[in-house]
């Protein structure tokens, strides 16, 4: 069988008689089905019982009708019991699978995980079935030759979400037909599958989907930064960065890595890449041949010039970028990132000013959402580690930080340590609060820290928002940065960013901050 699924590299081969278990019904795991189905492929999805208590809950069970009209497998275990127990696995084991493709929630430890390791059954996720059925649409490039989308991928702990964003916006203002996808925006197996093809598609890829993915060989791929981030489902930091690591594996054209971040460099050095390919260092300093950086708030171009030993493209500045809220040190960085992609495309630098002059970062990003007395109120609850958080607060000066979530195993105490210069005080949120306050104990004794002791959902940004207000001072920034996950006490980091934004507008008495903002994007899966 694994000769076969070796073989297995276009939409167009033989698929049939292939018998597929597809973990998960989220919105991966129905793709995942759809796509199956399609090529007549035999499918059997393993979802746990679904709880009718949120809207999500009621969009699983509309997929869960949807498979019977497609006429996939569904099982479920009995009510009480989950997909780690015995009977799910001895319901995989009686399905006899050829293959396991994996939605990423579902960590290499899983029960029904380590069933198919032990069996010899090939795991694949989404994106891996992806890259084999890539060519069922074509369109016609430049050369009039019809061809599938070129994949341009992108990870890293913090930021994929944003340069995902501008690379595409980037690309769609030079005319090409583009979209964003994988672990933001639509399924890839969609994309792929789109009747009118794309000229490219650009991928964000977590840690989870990367660990189920094989022989992904994309025209361009960066890995933007790396810090320690769910190393409860990799087992530790080691798994983690191998995971990210993948994103350069046999990438064709340009490998592009952080120069302020010296493991994307290692990991480009390490990784076994189509001969020819190119590696392209960004970074905030000034940029050597080969590189995107800044010199005198100048964004340059040093990569992609024949003169690039001797000169440089200016692609904007600073200024420029602070009139779209990307004036920020690691916004410019991504900036810098998504021009190196772009770059490699061939898109020109009037085109890609052409595309940061309109855009718009997403909300729940160090969006500022009210200034009032001089204090403004920051929601970044993107920022779900401490990676993420670190940048946030090197934006400002003085800052009443609300902090506190599911931490996924990482530890606090060094972001703690770089804040303590600006920190005002600090509003702690979460169920993890106990080990929280004995960190800033320990770390910042002097800095007033205060907790929101209550857990019921709908009250805890409203408490913390009050509390915030009686510590911050004209000058302040309250900043919601909570350097980790949201579920804890919220739906995910957009609804805590909601409940946040709600929260300081009625204590304020403000409708908002008096600029528009982007309609909410769907958020990605790797918290």
């Amino acid at each position: 069988m694994t000769e076969r699924l070796d073989a297995l590299t276009s939409w167009h081969e033989d698929w049939t008689g292939l018998r597929v278990a597809v973990l998960g019904l989220g919105v991966t795991g129905f793709s995942v089905a759809d796509t199956l189905m399609e090529l007549g492929v035999t499918t059997t999805v393993f979802s746990e019982q679904t709880d009718l208590a949120s809207a999500s809950a009621m969009e699983s069970v509309e997929r869960e009708d949807l498979l019977t009209v497609i006429g996939a497998g569904l099982y479920q275990p009995s009510v009480g019991q989950t997909l780690k127990g015995a009977a799910a696995t001895a319901a995989l084991a009686n399905f006899r699978p050829d293959l396991l493709v994996v939605s990423p929630g579902f960590a290499p430890n899983h029960e029904l995980v380590l069933w198919a390791r032990d069996n010899a059954v090939t795991a694949w996720g989404d994106v891996e079935l992806a890259w084999r059925l890539r060519d069922k649409v074509t369109r016609q490039n430049a050369s009039g030759k019809l061809v599938a989308a070129e994949w341009f991928t992108v990870t890293g702990t913090n930021g994929k979400t944003t340069t995902v964003r501008l690379a595409t916006a980037m690309f769609a203002a030079a005319g090409h037909r583009v979209i964003a996808c994988g672990n933001v925006g639509v399924p890839i197996l969609d994309a792929i599958r789109d009747p009118q093809g794309y000229d490219a598609l650009v991928v964000e890829l977590s840690s989870f989907q990367l660990h189920y993915t094989h022989t992904v060989s994309a025209h361009s791929s960066v890995c933007l930064n790396l810090a320690d981030d769910h190393l409860d489902w990799h087992g530790g930091a080691d798994s983690y960065a191998a995971a990210k690591a993948k994103v350069y594996a046999n990438t064709r054209i340009s490998c592009v890595f952080n120069r302020d971040d010296a493991v994307t460099r290692t990991m480009v050095e390490d990784a076994e890449v189509v001969e020819g390919c190119r590696a392209i260092g960004f970074g905030l300093a000034v940029p050597g041949p080969s590189d995107f950086g800044v010199v005198s708030d100048y964004l340059l171009d040093r990569a992609f010039l024949a003169e690039r030993h001797t000169g440089a493209i200016e692609i904007t500045s600073v200024e420029q970028l602070a009139a779209v809220g990307l004036d920020a040190p690691h916004l410019v960085s991504d900036v810098l990132a998504a021009a190196a992609l772009a770059r490699s495309f061939d898109v020109s630098p009037e085109r890609i000013r052409h595309a940061l002059a309109s855009f718009r970062i997403d909300n729940h990003r160090l969006q500022t959402v009210a200034t009032v007395g001089k204090i403004s109120w920051v929601d970044d609850s993107k920022a779900t580690n401490p990676h993420a958080a670190r940048a946030a607060l090197a934006s400002f000066e003085s800052v009443v930080w609300i902090v506190g979530g599911l931490f996924k195993g990482v530890d606090l105490g060094q972001t703690i340590e770089f804040a303590l210069p600006r920190l005002r005080a600090v509003v702690l949120i979460g169920l993890e609060r106990s080990e929280l306050r004995d960190l800033f104990a320990r770390h910042a004794p002097q800095t007033p820290v205060l907790e929101v002791a209550s857990n019921d959902t709908g009250e805890v940004m409203v408490s913390a928002v009050r509390l915030a207000a009686s510590l911050a001072r004209s000058g302040d920034t309250v900043l919601l940065a909570p350097a980790a996950a949201s579920m804890d006490q919220f739906i995910d980091y957009a609804d805590r960013g909601r409940q946040f934004t709600a929260a300081v507008r009625n204590l304020l008495g403000v409708e908002s901050h008096g600029q528009a903002q982007p309609s909410e994007a769907p958020a990605s899966t790797d918290e």
